[in-house]
């Protein structure tokens, strides 16, 4: 695929593009390298393998094979969640629904943040793309009232430099709902505050990725992000800063620089893939998708978890071949596992789907926000697809909801086409589960825009109310770069429904760009 159009096809957005796109050339010839000699070892097994696999061929037939591929068949859930290939293949019927259809908007109406703006390289003061964002949030997830105001944190960046990618915090007053009563107090990290004594990980970060933020009990605000590093093989880290955040005059926020930044976790190959993994499976030569970001900050009875995208790890559920043969990650039937088996085996997907091993994560903090305990995944989608993002959780009426976004150009699944974005949800009595699909499958929201339609919507957030079963959903609009004038902005927000273990979206609920709450 030309880089162009994979470029496009991930939407432009540094946060989303495939990590091969931001290696420089000298590092692509270390990479190239160091994969020759992996390639070497690699082809040397494969040999090995091929003539153990002709000699039971030649000397037992065909049925013999098909034995031996039977034996390797199991059955384990290693104890957590699964997003199946069982209900994702009843999703492509069930997304024609208009229960799950993301509204349409009328692009006409659609207007950018007026005050996105920063600076290029070249100190010259431009207008910014946004995408994916997120509000302060109280511990219970509602939107929090900082001093009057309702604040977003957001990615923004050059909408020609893809590098450029940093975190920035938008500030509207309560009872205000216009896109253009949006303000911006500016980026939350100077590019000199990742130069943290003692930290092995943020000195190498090279852009900032989405996260949450809370506001903590004594009225601090606590930003929880991800650190990339476009220097070592896409490597993300879970990473936290106290945002210092003052009021100048009665309509104005500043930022006033952070404290207390430092890593908390970067995967630990047992329950997490972690990037050495990563490297020494091939690295971007391997086609394999690393991905720890997205961290999702929540309390449950005193207790303080992020809950984040992730990789399975070695004891979890690792990538392989293997996994094809594990039912759990099947569900349905004896049949349906047997035949489904045979045709992934058969599929041009094969490889892609052994190597999909996405996860929600979940790790418990200290109270000083460090790294505590690392707990078994919440959910994960092996053999499905390596990308489950935006990870979203909160409690409800005594339960807990689990959301998170996913492309199906990601996906191995019949059915679901490269333009589809879903965003999935799961319900469970306990934040760690189990966890069982929403609406039977796991649906609950679908686009299938082409990336280039002005109106694109990605990156779905449920922003739970104080009252009420409704919930506001969030996203951001139009791939960055597309367009000269028109840039990524703030989606029109909508209503979605949830009761119990079914959720719709609510008939003419379309909220105006941006907002959050519908609690005035």
């Amino acid at each position: 695929m030309e880089p162009v159009l994979l470029f496009r096809q991930i939407d432009m957005t540094s946060r989303y593009i495939e990590n091969e796109l931001l290696v420089s050339d000298t590092r692509k010839g270390i990479i190239q390298k160091g994969e020759k000699q992996m390639n070497i070892k690699k082809i040397a097994k494969q040999t090995t393998a091929l003539s153990f696999a002709t000699a039971l061929l030649v000397g037992a037939g065909s049925q013999t094979w098909a034995a031996e591929s039977n034996h390797k068949d199991t059955n384990n859930n290693y104890g957590v969640s699964h997003i199946t290939r069982d209900n994702m293949l009843k999703i492509p019927q069930q997304q024609k629904s208009e229960q799950f259809k993301v509204p349409a908007f009328d692009k006409a109406t659609i207007k950018n943040i007026a005050s996105a703006k920063g600076y290029d390289k070249s100190g010259n003061l431009i207008d910014l793309d946004v995408w994916d964002s997120w509000p302060l949030q109280n511990a219970d997830g509602t939107v929090a009232n900082y001093h009057g105001y309702q604040v977003v944190f957001a990615l923004a960046g050059d909408p020609k430099d893809a590098d450029d990618t940093s975190i920035y915090v938008f500030y509207q007053k309560i009872g205000e709902d216009s896109i253009d009563s949006w303000e911006n107090a500016g980026r939350v990290f100077k590019d000199s505050d990742k130069f943290v004594p003692n930290d092995p990980h943020l000195k190498k970060q090279t852009q900032e990725w989405s996260g949450s933020a809370t506001l903590t009990s004594d009225g601090k605000v606590r930003l929880f992000y991800t650190n990339f590093s476009g220097i070592n093989y896409g490597k993300q880290t879970l990473t936290t800063a106290q945002v210092n955040v003052s009021q100048p005059s009665a309509d104005t926020l500043k930022i006033e620089g952070v404290e207390d930044h430092k890593s908390i976790f970067d995967g630990d190959g047992k329950k997490y893939q972690n990037i050495q993994q990563f490297i020494d499976e091939g690295a971007y030569g391997s086609e394999d998708n690393h991905t720890l970001r997205d961290p999702h900050y929540v309390e449950d009875k005193g207790h303080k978890y992020l809950v984040f995208e992730a990789n399975t790890g070695t004891e979890d559920g690792y990538q392989g071949e293997d996994s094809l043969y594990n039912r759990a990650y099947y569900g349905g039937n004896n049949p349906f596992f047997q035949s489904e088996k045979e045709k992934l085996l058969q599929s041009s997907n094969k490889k892609k789907a052994s190597l999909a091993n996405g996860a929600l994560g979940i790790v418990e903090l200290n109270n000083d926000y460090t790294l505590k305990k690392v707990m078994d995944p919440l959910i994960t989608s092996n053999t499905v697809t390596d990308e489950i993002e935006r990870a979203n959780v909160f409690k409800k009426d005594g339960k807990w909801y689990l959301f998170t976004d996913s492309r199906g150009s990601k996906m191995t699944i019949d059915g679901i086409g490269q333009d589809d974005v879903y965003m999935l949800g799961y319900v469970s009595n306990t934040l760690t589960g189990k966890y069982k699909p929403l609406n039977d499958t796991g649906l609950v929201l679908h686009m299938d825009l082409d990336p280039n339609d002005k109106t694109f919507t990605y990156s779905h957030f449920a922003v739970p109310q104080v009252k009420g079963d409704n919930v506001v959903i969030t996203s951001y609009m139009t791939n960055r770069g597309f367009y000269s004038e028109e840039h990524s902005t703030f989606a029109p927000s909508f209503l979605l429904n949830i009761k119990g273990s079914k959720t719709a979206v609510v008939k003419n609920s379309i909220l105006p760009q941006g907002q959050l709450s519908t609690d005035r």
